[in-house]
């Protein structure tokens, strides 16, 4: 009995079906010619050609009225400027997959990349991303890099949608041996990629395998070379014409599979012509039927929920499995809330999820997934739970709106209007992005199968201030010291939370020096230590002090200051009767006007001037009142006595010396006469 086998992922490729259809809405609407075949496949191009779609070389022979349709494989940049230039109405269809080798081969390229292209030099699709860098090293086999790489060459390596998966390994291989640190880019088609695979292992099971395809398409004649590997009759052939007409059916394992570029109706007459040369042996139309039943149960649409297997994890996105004929595709955004999250840590290749399908044959070419929308749909009745049981939860602030902000809680998001993001009124939100907070959920609404949930942040805060101001009052009392945080400041002081209660340091408690403002000490949002000074109950006030007593410089001065003692100073102001000098900070001396020269002066600034240092005497000293005297004058008069003393030790010297002299020449004359 004759076993057949059918590829599931035989026939159009997402880009190729997305192609033919926009191409066939086209030609329905209006005039239009294509830049080249719009895919390799010649049944596709009759039909069109009947559609009255015709293919022009050059963007210039496109008619007047009628639009430029780009083919599948891409085209050079050069030719999409040229174009626009020409004020030419063109629609791009280019395969997505191909849009994206085409931005990073551009880009890396402008960053003075080598661009390596794997794949067939002269394939279309390869001319077409050779044209957006510049000019790039083709090679289909790895051999053909020896020579033009060095390990200081900065490359970058990027693959034809087409290419056979283990041919390109071979040439990543090398590139990664030859070159320090190359960027690498996988880049063959996901659908490619499958059907490959499923072509290698039907071909392993089969004694006869049948290749469905354009005779000029690429992804065809990989197929049939990788079937030929493994089987040895193996036939390509565009149309059932094409089929041979003997071969041993009845005991033959039969496999078929089919290019990314073969219609579906190629693929009908060809099951209907093999049906008539098996003598109902078996029935292909009914293998058929059993293929097509297959792709049916795994087409999605918009708003299932279904599981999938993680294929690839990668920093933008994750790659999943889904049975589908284009694989899924979650972006980063959409795996989980936090968008500081490693995805590469919290997923791993070969996990099993549950993923929400957001839409299906985006122009990404993949179907796009949500696993933060499921997550959100799970933990929906869970926030309803603490809706109605008035839990606090805690979540992260995950976004920044006009009207508040968004919080991520266990796999759901809670809109916290402005006025509910604190207990007091913030200017700029953005001072919450990413931070943890505990909110209460104050309402749940249901419009048009949309949950909204909406919470408070200043709820929670209010009922935790009120219990600490509790706590706080029921234990409060002078001299007691707490950790606090400068909530605001005035230019009369600063406000400190001190756990429920606010508390205001004055601005003369906050510094031993004479401050101007308490920005000078203190700034918002910082954690400083305070004690009470005094408090009252009843109207809620209480008042802080900042500074220490053990930094009390007048402390400092009962310590080092006496009468008599020669300190260095510096003048900080000046009066009519005098000067005060700073003598530490936060401690000064009066110089009295009298006291600053040993002679008679008008005006004090004849003699000295703010911000000169001077060597003054403490002449009196009243702590309690905070009174220091300072003298220049006995300073002065002290240096002119000891001048004039010394002036009349000398003079007596001189005269001692004299009386000296004398009395030794009276000596020496009573010697002589003797």
């Amino acid at each position: 009995m004759c076993k057949i086998t059918v590829a599931k992922s035989a026939g159009f490729c997402f880009g190729v079906e997305r192609a033919v259809n926009e191409l066939m809405r086209i030609a329905e609407e209006k005039k239009a010619v294509t830049l080249g075949p719009i895919i390799h496949n010649g049944s596709v191009i009759k039909k069109f050609e009947d559609m009255g779609v015709k293919i022009v070389e050059n963007p210039i022979d496109t008619p007047v009225g009628a639009t430029l349709v780009i083919r599948t494989h891409g085209v050079k940049k050069s030719v999409i400027d040229e174009i626009e230039k020409n004020n030419i109405d063109f629609c791009d269809l280019t395969c997505p997959f191909v849009k994206k080798i085409h931005n990073i081969v551009h880009d890396y390229h402008e960053k003075w990349y080598k661009i390596i292209i794997a794949g067939d030099k002269h394939h279309p699709e390869v001319d077409g991303i050779s044209g957006w860098c510049g000019g790039a090293i083709v090679v289909s086999d790895f051999s053909e890099l020896e020579g033009k790489i060095s390990p200081f060459d900065s490359v970058c390596l990027v693959a034809q949608t087409t290419m056979d998966k283990k041919n390109y390994e071979k040439i990543k291989n090398f590139v990664k041996t030859s070159c320090q640190n190359p960027i690498i880019f996988d880049t063959i088609c996901s659908a490619t990629e499958k059907r490959q695979k499923e072509a290698e292992e039907i071909s392993k099971a089969s004694d006869v395998m049948i290749v469905v395809g354009g005779r000029m398409s690429a992804n065809t004649k990989r197929l049939a070379d990788i079937c030929k590997r493994y089987c040895e009759n193996t036939f390509q052939i565009e149309t059932a014409g094409d089929l041979p007409l003997r071969f041993d059916i009845p005991k033959n394992k039969i496999g078929i599979t089919a290019g990314a570029s073969t219609p579906p109706w190629i693929i009908k007459e060809v099951v209907g012509e093999m049906e008539e040369m098996v003598n109902g042996e078996v029935s292909f139309a009914e293998v058929l039927k059993e293929h097509e039943k297959e792709q049916a149960l795994v087409t999605l649409k918009t708003g299932d929920i279904v599981k999938g297997t993680v294929m690839r994890v990668e920093p933008n996105g994750v790659s999943v499995n889904l049975g589908y004929k284009s694989d899924g595709f979650i972006p980063a955004g959409e795996v989980v809330d936090d968008p500081e999250a490693d995805i590469c840590e919290l997923i791993h290749v070969g996990d099993e999820i549950e993923v929400f399908v957001v839409r299906v044959n985006d122009v990404e070419g993949e179907v796009t997934l949500s696993k933060r929308k499921i997550d959100a749909i799970k933990s929906e009745k869970v926030l309803e739970e603490a809706f109605e049981n008035e839990t606090v939860l805690t979540g992260k602030v995950v976004e920044i709106l006009n009207g508040g902000v968004l919080v991520a809680v266990n796999g759901g998001r809670i809109f916290v209007p402005a006025k509910f993001a604190s207990d007091r009124y913030l200017a700029d939100l953005s001072v919450l992005q990413n931070a943890t907070v505990d909110l209460k959920i104050i309402e749940i609404s249901k419009k048009r199968g949309r949950t909204k949930i909406v919470g408070s942040i200043a709820a929670v805060i209010r009922e935790q201030k009120k219990k600490l101001a509790e706590e706080f009052w029921n234990n409060v009392e002078v001299g007691k010291t707490y950790t606090g945080v400068v909530k605001s400041l005035t230019k009369f002081g600063a406000f400190v939370d001190i756990g429920g209660v606010d508390g205001l340091v004055h601005i003369s408690e906050l510094s031993w020096a004479k401050i101007k403002h308490p920005s000078e000490v203190v700034s918002e949002g910082e954690t400083v230590e305070v004690y009470v000074i005094d408090f009252n109950k009843e109207t809620g006030k209480v008042s802080l002090g900042y500074k220490k007593a053990c930094d009390n410089p007048w402390e400092k001065a009962k310590a080092e200051l006496e009468v008599g003692k020669d300190i260095d100073c510096k003048i900080v102001r000046i009066v009519p009767f005098g000067a005060f000098a700073e003598i530490y900070p936060g401690v000064d001396g009066l110089i009295h006007i009298s006291q600053v020269a040993a002679k008679r002066i008008g005006k004090v600034e004849d003699e000295l001037s703010v911000g000169q240092h001077v060597t003054a005497r403490v002449v009196e000293l009243d702590f309690e009142n905070k009174k220091i005297g300072l003298s220049i004058r006995a300073i002065i008069e002290e240096a002119q006595k000891a001048e004039e003393a010394e002036i009349v030790a000398e003079d007596a010297a001189k005269e001692e010396a004299v009386e000296a002299e004398k009395e030794e020449a009276v000596e020496a004359t009573e010697t002589t006469e003797e």
